[in-house]
């Protein structure tokens, strides 16, 4: 199982977890990254580093990379990727999603995320797009 986890995601355990939903979501996240370390890949991308390199907060942008470079495959940029992009640009979605997406479709059977909105029209458009886009918590309840 090909798991790509956007910088959402990746985030969720440095967010506040006083709020139910945000540490529910953490453990969620730890919990398909510690799979990933047994039977599970995560993938990487191009479009995941840029993003956390340009986080303002010194401390959560280090501690996202660790995360971030658990990765056992990461997937280069490449025109398919960015005609992609693109496209889901068209359909609605924002650029950086628009760009996790493509990563994911190109090389994953999962795309995970936190983002309502990115699921909300992961919904919608979802005969457009190549790939499942679901929340954390909600896959891996239905994955185990």
């Amino acid at each position: 199982m090909k798991i790509y986890m956007d910088v959402c995601c990746l985030c969720r355990p440095f967010d506040d977890r006083t709020q139910d939903r945000i540490r529910i979501e953490s453990e969620a996240v730890l919990t398909i990254l510690s799979r990933c370390n047994e039977d599970w890949t995560m993938v990487g991308s191009d479009a995941i580093d840029f993003e956390i390199s340009a986080m303002m907060d010194q401390k959560k942008r280090t501690d996202v990379f660790v995360l971030a470079s658990l990765a056992k495959e990461k997937i280069a940029t490449d025109e398919i990727i960015i005609k992609r992009a693109s496209e889901l640009e068209k359909l609605g979605f924002k650029t950086m999603d628009a760009a996790h997406i493509s990563y994911a479709e190109s090389a994953a059977d999962i795309m995970l995320t936190a983002d309502d909105d990115i699921l909300r029209n992961a919904r919608r458009k979802r005969n457009q797009i190549d790939i499942e886009i679901e929340n954390p918590v909600r896959w891996l309840i239905n994955v185990l």
